[in-house]
């Protein structure tokens, strides 16, 4: 349903969106009989995945055939090739949680103009969650404006981010940064849809997201809505220009700017002394038999920048004396049956 208050190129992309969510929610009432294919090693496309990217196109088209379209699945094969406008589409993002019954997947259409995100919409068919952004009017879920979290403290936030599950993906690294990161944080999590993740932090329900390898059709969306919901995005060093950069942080200002230092050493963008700091710590986590104790070392700095209060200095525990516990002796039997 459209609503006039609404920019009428969102109120066509929540059509669009709408529309591929009443597919793949016929779908999911019997997933076991999708159709699936495998792209590349862990990367799976689905029926529901081309169906779904046809009622976008086709609805986006109709309405304005002379914008362009990128889409996961067909790339630039849809719309005009030269336009100023594109649309940047994923029908189904979370499809490997799709197809296992995992209702964690999305829709995602955003609108560049210009190379600049002006509108996004991402739709969540398993919750009928709807979540719109226009550049300059703020974001919404259900129509509801929603905001950041205004958590400041690192050990209260609540992390999202995807692990590394590609050929060629540097999993060490993704241990040295879980590393840096789980002892700091109140909770790390994996749904496995980028553009959710994007969305729940501009809702509010976590306070930052993180990770690589992603594609501009991952993010689009959801980089608006983060932005217009008060937050920030941008790479591992806190550059605003991620779209193509494979690489992407977002979070509420305070928490962003705690991430941006921890991350900036694992960017591909990282100076020569930051990138031997990663190789440092990802060769130290490597070898620790015990990852999370060894991540615990030296955390704190002295002025508590990892977003807690520095601990009070301990005093070194006591030493502890063992000693060996002996069986009780009987005592000798009465002769006189006393």
């Amino acid at each position: 349903m459209s609503s006039p208050n609404l920019h009428p190129m969102i109120n066509v992309a929540i059509k669009a969106a709408r529309a591929a969510g009443a597919i793949i929610n016929r779908a999911a009432l019997d997933v076991e009989a999708v159709r699936v294919s495998q792209k590349q090693v862990n990367d799976f496309v689905t029926e529901v995945d081309h169906a779904s990217e046809r009622v976008i196109i086709e609805t986006i088209m109709t309405a304005y055939p002379g914008h362009g379209i990128l889409a996961e699945e067909s790339g630039t094969e849809h719309g005009a090739k030269d336009s100023e406008f594109v649309w940047i589409i994923d029908p189904l993002d979370g499809t490997t949680n799709f197809i296992h019954g995992f209702p964690v997947y999305c829709v995602s259409i955003a609108l560049s103009v210009r190379g600049k995100i002006e509108q996004a919409v991402i739709y969540d068919p398993s919750r009928n969650d709807l979540f719109t952004a226009t550049k300059g009017r703020g974001a919404f879920m259900n129509d509801r404006r929603i905001r950041v979290s205004k958590r400041t403290r690192m050990n209260e936030c609540l992390i999202s981010t995807g692990f590394p599950f590609r050929t060629g993906d540097n999993f060490k690294q993704y241990l040295a940064i879980m590393a840096d990161l789980m002892p700091r944080a109140a909770g790390l999590r994996r749904p496995g849809s980028a553009a959710l993740d994007l969305a729940y932090v501009a809702a509010g329900f976590s306070d930052a997201f993180f990770e690589t390898g992603l594609n501009p059709w991952d993010i689009a969306a959801g980089s608006l809505l983060v932005t217009e919901a008060g937050g920030l995005i941008g790479n591992f060093t806190g550059e605003p220009d991620f779209l193509d950069q494979r690489e992407c942080l977002a979070g509420n200002p305070k928490i962003y700017g705690q991430l941006v230092p921890l991350l900036t050493k694992y960017s591909k963008f990282a100076g020569v002394d930051d990138k031997m700091a990663a190789s440092d710590r990802i060769r130290a986590v490597d070898s620790s038999k015990d990852l999370y104790a060894r991540s615990t070392v030296d955390l704190q700095q002295p002025d508590g920048s990892d977003g807690s209060a520095a601990p009070a200095s301990a005093a070194a525990p006591a030493p502890r004396k063992l000693t060996r516990a002996r069986p009780p002796v009987a005592a000798p039997a009465d002769p006189a049956g006393e």
